[in-house]
């Protein structure tokens, strides 16, 4: 039923398109507005009965052109009428100044012929306004057509402008409107139609319906808003090219309809990245049309689709680094797989998402197959149970990835993934994550695996198809020790304020699964255990055994505060692996001798790579910055926080406290205190092995040897830390493990591609 309204509503669109096409400037008026209030001698017609009601200027005829010359950066002209016929001109001569024009005649506004304007121009017409085939707007900073009004005391002012009212007619382009230096701005209460060109290189193009409307300035995003809907539409034939682009119609509908070239292209600048939004909350989408976003530098950009309603006719593609579609619930049928296809075969990542919105379960079905190639990665979210129905292969050729999620929203509603088709990587080199609520369910049905498979470096990937049950709150967290060979995930940002924690895992009976924070954090948590009759090791994680492994995870601002040996942020005791980790906070205070703190592990018999502190460490027998102990290896990692040994005999490291294992491509920062023990800025104490492209900032740390075998030329002074000509081997490329941002005072890791 609803293909069937939209073919209908496509095919009275295509009919008024050849209809506006064929008509004479002059019954463009007649055609465009209802009632028919026409101004019969439009095309050739001059704006009348203008005055300027703020701001000061004048307004001079001659023949055909009507010049505007305003002396004031601001300024308000009320007009009887103002329609452009097609052999005239209107010149505004603002500066860099804004003109707001409010048409009160009750006569719509016709432009056949050139508006030109050397600053911005706000053209305001409840009667509607067209912009004719032949019509040309040309201004160098915004233009704004609107039959919503605005209060002119708040132009004048340079506040936001809040426009709105009830006027049922349209704002219309079928020529060409370009803003050299700013923005355009469509907008109306029921109905918007771009059928000509918009170009808006520097700034935003946005077209919107609603009866209120905010419209501000912004830099770097969006600045129309619609704060009350009208159910209207917005339809594009046309093109757009600008910056960003926006449509809205949040409770109507937006036609994207041109056909298979970039119609609507979004090309970003250096403050603007490429960003289109295609946004109608409670209504529908509807895109038959290319789509394209991409930077300034030529990188691909996002496109977000939102939409109570999507469909796809057969020439919608998006081609962009990523495009985002959110509904409240949704079946990917034949046309939307088409249209995900294409794009996932332009190189673009999809991310499918629905929300449960409006009373909809929530619940993502796919109902025909995806399959493509190259290295696009593809995200099903449902924000309940996501089914893959009999019949259905999804499939990549590539080093694409697959992330299929239930409980999109981290809610706890026991979302579950049903698998009834095949998922097949057998030829692909990417992964697949399944990703279920700790109380769903999750039924595999038939998964292929590449044999060929081998992870990523550094990636700390076991397998190529992964299931997790989601952590998504403390409750869930502490729930982990239930079974401490399952594999876990973070499905979102956990705050432990006012909560105790209990490490997870021990010496008895270690964490041996994987814990995949996919890149969410544990922020404030409280630790602290001093019963050594339970454990030697204290941490979020107290031991991680062999085979165990924790990637992609941050812990900031913990405290942890323990007599215990083997104690730090992340983990007490790691002999597993750990990637991607990093942690913020305290570790020690305590006076007991014997203890050992590092920033992110206390004592490291296993392996971490990729991972980083800022931790404050203030223990008492082997401090540091990264790991207190380390017989294991660590590469290409690093420590900027303080180590403060608060025992006579404690050893202090910058990065390692007492170090008897492997290091490489590590470097620390953070200041070490001298006590009476050896504290140094590598490593405190020790006898294991420390690259040649392992470093310490001589002037941060204190320190002026490293502690370990590294010659002095190895310690570095901030200058020397902020260039990337200082770390030999690392690699700062495009695929490298590090980078150097402006203004850095020391390389930082650049997390996994599609991260």
């Amino acid at each position: 039923m609803k293909n069937s309204w939209l073919r209908s509503q496509r095919r009275w669109h295509d009919s008024r398109a050849v209809a506006r096409f064929a008509l004479p400037a002059a019954a463009l008026v007649m055609y465009c507005f209802t009632p028919l209030r026409a101004h019969a001698q439009a095309a050739g017609a001059l704006p009348g009965g203008g005055h300027f009601v703020a701001g000061n200027g004048s307004i001079v005829a001659s023949g055909s052109t009507l010049t505007i010359n305003q002396s004031s950066g601001r300024g308000v002209i009320n007009w009887d009428r103002f329609s452009i016929g097609s052999s005239n001109r209107v010149v505004f001569a603002n500066g860099g100044g804004a003109t707001l024009n409010r048409v009160t005649g009750g006569v719509p506004s016709a432009i056949a012929g050139t508006l030109t304007a050397s600053g911005t121009v706000y053209l305001i017409n409840p009667q509607g306004i067209v912009i004719g085939p032949r019509g040309v707007v040309t201004t160098t900073g915004r233009f704004v057509a609107s039959t919503l009004d605005a209060d002119p005391a708040t132009f004048m002012n340079g506040q936001p402008l809040v426009l709105a009212g009830n006027s049922d007619s349209r704002v219309v382009n079928l020529g060409n409107i370009a803003s050299t230096g700013g923005d355009v701005f469509l907008i109306a209460r029921n109905s918007v139609v771009n059928d000509g060109t918009i170009s808006a290189p520097a700034g935003t193009a946005e077209l919107a319906v609603g009866k209120q409307v905010l419209l501000q300035d912004s830099a770097s995003g969006k600045q129309v808003f619609v704060q009350a809907g009208a159910g209207g539409a917005v339809t594009n034939r046309g093109v757009i090219q600008a910056a960003q682009i926006s449509l809205q119609a949040v409770d109507g509908n937006i036609y994207a309809l041109a056909g298979n070239h970039d119609a609507i292209r979004a090309t970003g600048t250096a403050t603007r990245d490429g960003h289109v939004w295609l946004v109608a909350d409670t209504g529908s989408v509807a895109q038959r049309g290319a789509i394209a976003a991409s930077n300034a530098d030529g990188s691909g950009a996002t496109v977000e689709t939102q939409a109570a309603q999507l469909s796809f006719g057969k020439h919608a593609v998006v081609r962009a680094a990523q495009w985002n579609l959110s509904t409240p619930k949704f079946t990917i049928d034949g046309a939307a797989a088409r249209a995900l296809r294409r794009s996932l075969n332009a190189g673009t990542s999809v991310n499918v998402r629905t929300t449960g919105a409006n009373g909809n379960t929530g619940d993502l079905d796919v109902a025909s197959p995806i399959n493509w190639q190259g290295g696009a990665s593809l995200t099903l979210a449902a924000f309940r149970t996501l089914t893959v129905g009999q019949h259905v292969t999804l499939a990549n050729h590539g080093s694409g990835n697959l992330t299929l999620r239930a409980d999109a929203s981290s809610v706890d509603n026991s979302g579950s993934i049903t698998n009834e088709g095949v998922i097949d990587w057998s030829h692909g080199s990417g992964i697949v994550n399944v990703l279920y609520d700790m109380n769903g369910t999750y039924s595999a049905g038939t998964m292929l695996v590449n044999p060929s498979w081998t992870p990523a470096p550094a990636s700390g990937q076991l397998t190529q198809i992964t299931a997790y049950r989601l952590v998504n709150n403390v409750a869930d967290l502490e729930s982990v020790r239930q079974d401490l060979g399952g594999n876990y995930a973070l499905g979102t940002d956990i705050d432990a304020t006012g909560h105790a924690l209990t490490p997870i895992g021990n010496h008895t009976t270690p964490f041996t699964g994987q814990f995949d924070g996919m890149w969410h954090t544990v922020s404030n948590a409280t630790i602290n255990i001093d019963d050594f009759s339970t454990d030697y090791s204290s941490g979020l994680f107290g031991v991680v055994g062999h085979g165990g492994v924790l990637r992609d995870v941050g812990v900031d601002n913990a405290s942890v505060s323990t007599s215990l040996q083997g104690s730090g942020i992340l983990a007490g005791v790691n002999q597993g692996v750990i990637a991607y980790a990093h942690t913020t906070g305290l570790a020690g205070e305590q006076t007991q001798e014997g203890t050992t703190f590092g920033g992110l592990v206390g004592r490291n018999d296993g392996t971490i790579e990729r991972s980083s502190s800022s931790a404050t460490i203030s223990g008492s027998d082997a401090n540091g910055g990264l790991v207190g102990r380390n017989v294991g290896s660590i590469s290409q990692s690093y420590a900027t926080g303080a180590v403060d040994p608060v025992y006579s005999t404690g050893y202090g490291g910058g990065l390692i406290g007492v170090n008897e294992g492997m290091v490489s491509q590590s470097f620390a920062t953070g200041p070490v205190q001298t006590q009476l023990m050896p504290t140094h800025g590598v490593i405190g104490f020790g006898s294991g092995t420390l690259a040649s492209d392992v470093y310490w900032n001589t002037q941060t740390t204190g320190q002026a040897i490293s502690g370990g075998n590294l010659p002095l030329a190895n310690g570095l002074t901030t200058a020397q830390m902020s260039d990337p000509a200082s770390f030999a081997g690392y690699d700062f490329g495009p695929n490298g493990a590090w980078i150097m941002p402006a203004g850095a005072t020391h390389p930082v890791l650049r997390g996994p591609a599609g991260q």
